[in-house]
């Protein structure tokens, strides 16, 4: 089953918006252990551009194996 762009991207921002939950609760415990102080605000904007970065990534991928299974799939459709 072949997903259409939008879903892509629907499935990608919802990984991505966890990640960034996560990744900010990483944060706030692992700068300080490494006496990295920053503020909270500070570690928002990080995540968010870490955000940014990972939702075109994560959507670029997801639509380049959609091409790839839709090719592999066309090419077994003409094996005979």
């Amino acid at each position: 089953m072949q997903q259409s762009r939008l879903e892509s991207l629907a499935e990608t921002a919802i990984n991505t918006a966890i990640g960034y939950v996560i990744a900010l609760g990483s944060q706030l415990v692992i700068f300080p252990a490494f006496g990295i102080a920053v503020s909270i605000s500070t570690n928002l904007w990080i995540g968010a551009w870490f955000t940014v970065i990972s939702l075109a990534r994560g959507y670029a991928i997801r639509r380049w194996f959609n091409g790839r299974i839709k090719r592999a799939a066309a090419r077994m459709a003409t094996w005979d």
